[in-house]
């Protein structure tokens, strides 16, 4: 379906429901969406496609909303195959099409697509280039490693639009969620989810295009994913700039478990409620069970983390260790963590995790270390409560 944003701008994304998991690791109950805008003015300009899961939608999209013009650009902010894949189709399509994007995915596009030869009919542009439309023009911010190396932003000078590529997406089909921010009940859950597990490593790349922009007068924002941002446009930016700046969302602490037979959770679930009757808000992942994608979402949003693993073949319980290197490879710092360990009879776990959390920017491992001995016991209590006051501390 094609949705017209304003007299010159058309969404012609698509919805997809036929994968459950987002580059085949991330859960989409609800789907996901692949925007690409169609900018009409004296020349008419095609941003981005859609996966190939998508294809012929995208097509009889494209197709309707040109309704019999020439399209005279192609403009590709982000060369991942979600976004890039009807490239070829399009090639053909319109021979006299013209491809626009960075030098760098340019390059990218016979990788992809061998055999494919764009050299005559490729625009390679830069750092404060435009292309003119007519009345209208884009004009370019490059946003290297946001989160891939050929990545841009265009700008629409008279609309006062904001393509912004990966930015500002987040999971889900836009039938579900909304196609524009009044629809959304709840943007900011899915996107929080969808930037620390796609962009969260890449912060520092975040915090540079976030101050080119800074200067710009945005009305709207058209992500790749997810709905188009039309209201309220200063909460986005704030989120993202808390996010992208490692900082801390939200007040509370987030109690994470990896346990094997139940006696983990028990303790972790203990000390949840030990937090909770001191008046401290708590988000709660059993990371055997869980998604661990909500997990990393949770690590980034609180400022304390306190974590409760289960010792496995003298190290550490495998949910927490892939959970432990979730949050390393997206660059999870400037925060404290809590541990518990459980051992029957040689307790490693806390071991494990104290040196994995040693090695991240800025994370404060709190004392004390508490380790339970198979199953929780009262006697364990002083130790849960003394972790407890140094988590309010």
């Amino acid at each position: 379906m094609i949705r017209k944003i304003s007299d010159s701008l058309t969404y012609i994304g698509t919805d997809d429901f036929s994968d459950s998991l987002f580059e085949s690791q991330y859960n989409i109950p609800e789907g996901m969406s692949y925007n690409s805008y169609l900018v009409r003015d004296d020349r008419i300009a095609i941003l981005d496609s859609s996966d190939i899961r998508t294809a012929e939608e995208w097509k009889a999209n494209l197709l309707e909303a040109l309704d019999g013009a020439m399209p005279d650009y192609f403009v590709l902010h982000h060369m991942e195959p979600d976004h890039s894949a009807l490239i070829p189709w399009l090639a053909g399509q319109f021979p006299e099409l013209r491809f626009v994007a960075t030098a760098k995915a340019l390059q990218m596009i016979p990788q992809f697509y061998p055999g494919l030869d764009l050299q005559d009919r490729s625009i390679a542009v830069k750092e404060g280039d435009t292309l003119e439309l007519g009345s209208r023009s884009l004009k370019f911010f490059m946003a290297p490693m946001v989160h891939w190396p050929e990545v841009m932003m265009s700008y629409e000078t008279v609309g006062k639009v904001l393509f912004s590529a990966d930015a500002f997406g987040k999971f889900g089909a836009l039938s579900k969620c909304g196609y524009t921010s009044s629809e959304d009940d709840d943007w900011a859950c899915e996107a929080r989810r969808y930037y620390f597990n796609i962009v969260g490593k890449y912060g520092a790349p975040v915090q540079t295009v976030l101050k080119k922009l800074s200067g710009l007068e945005i009305s709207t924002i058209c992500p790749l994913h997810g709905p188009v941002l039309m209201n309220d446009l200063g909460e986005y930016l704030r989120l993202y700039d808390i996010w992208s700046s490692y900082g801390v969302e939200s007040e509370g602490v987030f109690v994470a478990c990896a346990s094997i037979h139940g006696n983990t959770l028990q303790v972790a679930e203990k000390f949840a409620d030990m937090l909770r009757e001191k008046g401290v808000k708590v988000a709660f992942n059993d990371l055997t069970r869980d998604d661990q994608a909500e997990a990393v979402e949770d690590a980034f949003r609180y400022g304390t983390l306190v974590l409760a693993a289960s010792s496995y073949d003298a190290g550490l319980f495998p949910p927490a260790a892939e959970f432990i290197s979730h949050l390393q490879d997206k660059g999870w710092q400037n925060r404290r963590v809590g541990l518990i360990e459980n051992g029957s009879w040689a307790p490693s776990a806390g071991r494990v995790m104290k040196e994995k959390f040693a090695a991240m920017k800025n994370v404060t491992v709190l004392d004390p270390l508490v380790t339970i001995r198979s199953a929780y016991k009262e006697s364990d209590r002083p130790a849960l409560e003394a972790l407890a006051a140094a988590v309010l501390a």
